[in-house]
């Protein structure tokens, strides 16, 4: 790893996957992406405090705008609707991050470095009852036609998803249905995995790279490309960055370039269907790639 130089501390965040002030990163299945930013910077040589228990993606990045983080793993997706209220993104990872890059760096003096493989999109997992009566995996259309023809099917959510812009409106969108506030039912994150798979949920808002998805034997619902892309990439203010600008570029690019969603999800699964450390599987994740000894 290269040495950070000039930053000798860093006041880093976790990723911002989750969006309720109750439910933070940790819980949405991206400890072990979060762990892996800190034992990188740690090993070349930054103190660093961190700060993954801060909050959801308005909390960090608030703090990141301010000055009060330094850094923090944010999505193209989330900075292109959520952060930036652009429409129409594009569906081309090798566009949506340039694009937000270039227009958070000239409106808020925000710095994109880097963009990983995996796509950690919001999308829908199934329970064992709805599937197997649907006779295998649903597609969203089909899942929306279900909840339509079932009024007592439920679908599970965390509390933001129905009214973000990048959530539950762009299925409803593309299935010309739309979900009636009687079969929706607001959960912290961890629990629509659990509750999904005890069938009290019909259908569950997950993360598409959480390990928790096969563990608990539930089904993702099929996605034709109609939620946004989530890839990630380190965000960090431009006059930190500038410090060190070419050991922040190799580091965090170093690091993300293996993590697949396969990768991803493997990981993920170590931390939160099995309950490792995030700490260690971050370790050995670097170890195992030849990032660090």
């Amino acid at each position: 790893m290269l040495a950070i130089g000039a930053t000798a501390a860093l006041v880093l965040a976790g990723c911002a996957a989750a969006e309720t002030e109750t439910e933070t990163e940790t819980t949405a299945g991206t400890e072990a992406a979060t762990s892996i930013i800190v034992a990188a910077f740690e090993e070349a040589g930054a103190t660093v405090d961190n700060k993954v228990n801060l909050g959801g993606t308005s909390v960090a990045r608030a703090a990141l705008e301010s000055g009060d983080i330094d850094i923090y793993m944010e999505y193209n997706g989330t900075g292109w609707a959520v952060h930036l209220g652009q429409d129409d993104p594009s569906f081309d990872p090798e566009v949506l991050t340039p694009g937000v890059a270039a227009l958070d760096l000239t409106e808020n003096g925000i710095v994109w470095v880097g963009r990983s493989p995996f796509n950690n999109t919001y999308g829908f997992a199934s329970s064992p009852a709805a599937t197997e009566a649907n006779g295998g995996a649903f597609t969203l259309t089909s899942m929306m036609e279900y909840t339509q023809a079932n009024p007592e099917a439920i679908v599970c959510m965390e509390s933001e998803f129905p009214s973000r812009p990048d959530g539950l409106i762009l299925t409803e969108n593309h299935s010309g249905i739309t979900l009636p506030d009687s079969q929706q039912r607001i959960l912290d994150t961890g629990i629509i995995y659990t509750e999904t798979q005890s069938n009290n949920c019909d259908f569950g808002e997950v993360y598409t790279t959480d390990g928790r998805i096969p563990a608990l034997g539930l089904t993702l619902v099929e996605d034709p490309g109609v939620n946004i892309l989530y890839n990630v990439s380190g965000t960090m203010g431009q006059d930190k960055y500038n410090e060190a600008p070419d050991a922040f570029d190799a580091i965090i690019k170093a690091i993300l370039a293996p993590l697949t969603n396969v990768k991803m999800a493997e990981l993920n699964g170590y931390v939160s269907a099995e309950g490792q450390d995030a700490g260690v599987v971050a370790r050995e994740y670097l170890v195992s790639e030849g990032l660090i000894d």
